[in-house]
């Protein structure tokens, strides 16, 4: 059997910072001394480019644009499931840091299948404990990019779909 979904029981949400995936992921980094860290970030970094949308895919919102706190062009794609559950595609430019790679990757693994409410409430806390607290003051601004970027798409569907049912 499953674990529940992160934001289905109340009683989990109270105990649980963070969704479930999302939690392994930061559980397996707060276990690493820094330079097994380090090789993960990268590790995660390389998985980066296989995040960006597959041949035939369609999604609900995308968002390609290049922003001044990165240095390329990030591209956002959502679909959400008749099931609420988002799925995200990232591409990233050739100039794109190894550490917003790295977030990329985590991100993708870490929030697919929650509902776009659900991404909405996951704290940007966590992002230290992944990438370590010295690489948070180097790369303030970079650390944090793509999950404000995921929000943002997330925040955009939610509301289309208010628009949409007040307008219906």
């Amino acid at each position: 059997m499953g674990k529940p979904r992160w934001g289905s029981d109340r009683e989990r949400l109270k105990t649980a910072v963070y969704p479930g995936k999302l939690n392994q992921i930061i559980a397996l980094f707060e276990s690493l001394p820094d330079a097994e860290k380090r090789e993960s970030l990268i590790s995660y970094a390389a998985a980066a480019m296989k995040q960006g949308p597959r041949d035939g895919e369609t999604f609900d919102l995308e968002d390609i644009r290049k922003d001044e706190e990165c240095t390329d062009t990030v591209g956002v794609f959502l679909k959400v499931s008749p099931q609420r559950g988002c799925a995200f595609r990232i591409t990233l430019g050739p100039q794109v840091q190894t550490l917003t790679k790295a977030m990329t990757a985590i991100l993708c693994k870490g929030l697919d299948g929650l509902t776009p409410e659900e991404i909405m409430e996951v704290p940007a806390d966590f992002v230290p404990k992944i990438v370590g607290a010295e690489l948070v003051r180097q790369r303030s601004q970079t650390v944090y990019y793509i999950l404000t970027r995921m929000k943002g798409i997330a925040r955009v569907w939610l509301n289309r779909e208010r628009s949409a049912a007040h307008g219906a």
